[in-house]
């Protein structure tokens, strides 16, 4: 299926370090909350964002400090895609949990399970040295 050129377009390039992850939250806050996502949709995407730039720094490390982590937001009228980059990261786990919880995976791990519970589709690609989280939330109809 061919890419069809989004809506609109919104993009965010924030320091690797801990204390801006609220700064991409509110961003996605503002932009989720524009489309017709219900409250509780808006903060599950508001979560994964969360989550996925916590993970990216977490990735970098303190040699990462000088970094950026970089998202790009593509506005469709039935869904929301938001790109994660980040020059270095760990790939994200599958949502695969296990029945017995006593062997859930660590909690570097969770947060990947995470982001795949709360987005209807989630999937990483690399290339030139940039790991890409790709995102995807659609709106009920």
């Amino acid at each position: 299926m061919p890419e069809t050129k989004p809506l609109a377009e919104v993009a965010l390039e924030i320091p690797s370090r801990p204390e801006y992850v609220g700064v991409a939250r509110l961003a996605i806050l503002g932009v989720a909350s524009r489309m017709r996502f219900s409250y509780d949709e808006v903060e599950d995407i508001r979560l994964a964002v969360g989550e996925a730039c916590t993970r990216s720094i977490d990735a970098l490390g303190k040699a990462g400090e000088d970094q950026k982590v970089r998202l790009r937001c593509l506005i469709d009228s039935n869904r929301l895609t938001i790109e994660v980059r980040n020059p270095v990261a760990r790939p994200l786990p599958r949502p695969d949990l296990p029945a017995d919880p006593a062997s859930l995976p660590g909690d570097g791990e969770l947060g990947g399970v995470l982001i795949r519970i709360l987005m209807d589709e989630v999937d990483t690609e690399e290339a030139e040295g940039t790991q890409v989280l790709r995102m995807v939330k659609y709106v009920a109809k």
